[in-house]
């Protein structure tokens, strides 16, 4: 099967980590289109957005973070200690100010809408301006227009390999690449298991789903998720099609159009964040079971519903557990 051939190509690039060197400085860099440097590692970091946070974590810098924002959900629970004793500046967008206040030697971000161009934070060259480097997960940039506004347009599709990218440059930015090189196998390992899984199961050739990530009101169209997203790997990894054709990231779709597709699965996101009136897990799923349309198609009359972290839609690295709940889910589903 696909999924079986996809899951023998990702264990083939699985190999024990080399011993990593450590990182030479003057080091330089770049990173979505401009050029950095670092004449030694950062003595702290501020971060905003949740995926560059857990990146530090996972690569044991947590003692040199001094600042986050930017939640979606609760940090990975290997974390939740470490993560109670530094500062919070905000759930969401943080002032410029109170990011310069911590005088950080880093602002690592993970979308370059909130800095870039028309950063809702700060534009990259305020904080180089005062000294402060920036760097932005690849993830956010490698194969993607951030100047269309809002969560940008994919220019081709999303791939864990940009993921990676970022893992093992903050790696040596940090001069910790030994850790960097654990964390990817650690989660190519992770990937590889989730597609074999799936390759095991017989599931129809046809097969298609839809990512619900929330709706500003519940009367209105929902954002749901593009071909060449997060979401968009974890269906072509595993085989299944997606029935929204948008390069969009997160398009405005309106349930009838969804009801006319018909998908067999639906992936509904699960979220802290209370910004929009769908935000709430539960609040979507009430609303597909009593909502005329939508409690009309197959995915919903059949119970097929998988809930998955919020985050692991986004482009990070947890996209990757994201992949194997969704295979996990399917091992448990009836297609008859």
């Amino acid at each position: 099967m696909k999924q079986t051939l996809i899951a023998v190509a990702l264990i083939a690039g699985i190999a024990p980590p080399l011993d990593a060197q450590e990182t030479s400085y003057p080091l330089d860099l770049t990173n979505c289109g401009l050029e950095i440097s670092f004449d030694a590692a950062p003595d702290s970091a501020v971060t905003i957005g949740q995926s560059a946070t857990e990146i530090l974590f996972s690569l044991g810098l947590a003692p040199k973070v001094a600042g986050t924002s930017v939640w979606f959900t609760p940090v990975l629970p290997d974390y939740a200690k470490v993560n109670e004793g530094i500062e919070r500046l905000a759930d969401n967008d943080p002032s410029f100010e109170s990011v310069v206040a911590r005088k950080p030697g880093l602002v690592a971000v993970q979308y370059e809408w909130h800095v870039g161009e028309t950063g809702s934070v700060a534009t990259r060259e305020m904080f180089h301006d005062i000294g402060i480097p920036t760097y932005i997960l690849p993830a956010d940039c490698d194969t993607k227009d951030n100047s269309t506004g809002g969560d940008g347009t994919r220019t081709g599709a999303f791939e864990t390999a940009s993921v990676y990218k970022g893992i093992r440059e903050l790696a040596r930015i940090f001069d910790a690449q030994s850790a960097g090189e654990d964390l990817v196998a650690e989660l190519k390992a992770t990937e590889a298991r989730a597609v074999a899984q799936a390759g095991s199961l017989d599931l129809p050739e046809d097969l298609s789903a839809v990512f619900w990530f929330s709706s500003p009101e519940l009367e209105t169209d929902p954002y749901v998720a593009g071909r060449l997203g997060a979401p968009g790997y974890m269906l072509s990894a595993l085989g299944i099609g997606n029935v929204i054709a948008s390069d969009e990231e997160w398009p405005l779709v309106g349930w009838e159009s969804i009801a006319r597709a018909d998908p067999d699965v639906i992936v509904v996101a699960d979220m802290d964040r209370r910004r929009y009136a769908a935000d709430a897990v539960e609040t979507k799923l009430e609303f597909l079971r009593s909502d005329p349309v939508a409690s009309q198609i197959t995915a919903v009359r059949e119970g097929r519903i998988v809930e998955m972290d919020a985050h692991a839609m986004s482009a990070t690295m947890r996209a990757i557990h994201g992949l194997e709940t969704l295979s996990r889910a399917l091992s448990g589903m009836s297609f008859e």
